[in-house]
């Protein structure tokens, strides 16, 4: 595995790679959640490149940028056998100085997180245009549980023409049903016990879609509703949406999301089911 930091090196580096090249970009902190998008690169592609940035620009004032979990080493001994190239980028090589270009998606990035997290979108699509530029790859792998994140990336390569498949692979969970996510250390042995009512959740609205439940109301109402049972979690939102445009359904006709965030003390955990 070739492990780069600058442009000047890992240039030649990916030109040096013949056929196929998959591109896993990650925030770090590793857990089999982004393990899952490595190997389904290594079975789809001949090339493996994995990004791993702590994007400052995807971060609101008030957010955990500074405490955001970061091992380096440790992510690094955990993909080699996957990959062939790690890039490692600083802020600096990033958003040099005097910065000042943007890639913002419009209608999709107004609703649920984009709502919560004003600007978050903003830092997500431009730090993923800027890879897909500097890489090149064939595809780029993202995961279920960053559903919104999915579909703004999505939209953002249908109207720029790049010439990337975006590949979304599923949600990986603990034993108990927890998401994976690299925000889960932040959680004391309560809370992350607290922390399974998300799965409880959207396993109730989806049994109750598959009973035959359509109204998208009723199956809102089943998220709040377990929700409501654990003391320690905090609702911010839920939602049972187009699975593509994201705008809130009246009537669940077709691919569906469910998905919502939730506040266990300081952390805000988010999660979603897809019904189709």
């Amino acid at each position: 595995m070739h492990t780069v930091i600058s442009l000047a090196d890992l240039r030649p580096t990916r030109l040096s790679f013949a056929g196929t090249v998959g591109l896993v970009p990650t925030m770090g902190y590793l857990h089999e959640g982004h393990l899952s998008l490595i190997h389904r690169a290594r079975e789809e592609c001949d090339h493996v490149v994995v990004s791993i940035f702590v994007n400052p620009t995807q971060f609101g004032p008030k957010e955990d940028l500074a405490k955001y979990p970061r091992d380096l080493e440790r992510d690094s001994k955990l993909i080699e056998p996957y990959t062939d190239l790690l890039w490692t980028p600083t802020a600096e090589i990033m958003y040099p100085q005097g910065y000042q270009t943007w890639v913002e998606v419009d209608a999709i990035t107004q609703l649920l997180e984009g709502a919560m997290r004003p600007g978050h979108f903003k830092g997500v699509t431009t730090i993923v245009a800027k890879l897909f530029n500097i890489v090149q790859p064939h595809k780029a792998y993202f995961g279920q549980k960053d559903a919104q994140q999915a579909a703004v990336i999505r939209q953002m390569v249908r109207d720029l023409n790049f010439p990337v498949e975006i590949v979304v692979c599923p949600i990986v969970r603990e034993l108990d049903g927890l998401a994976m996510s690299s925000r889960n250390v932040y959680l004391d042995p309560e809370q992350r016990k607290a922390a399974t009512v998300l799965y409880r959740s959207l396993d109730q609205a989806k049994e109750a879609y598959e009973n035959g439940e359509r109204d998208a109301d009723q199956l809102r109402q089943v998220l709040k509703d377990v929700l409501a049972s654990e003391p320690l979690a905090q609702m911010q939102y839920v939602s049972c949406a187009d699975y593509d445009t994201l705008k809130e359904l009246a009537v669940v006709e077709g691919k569906a999301l469910l998905s919502m965030a939730v506040y266990f003390g300081k952390t805000r955990l988010i999660d979603n089911f897809v019904l189709e």
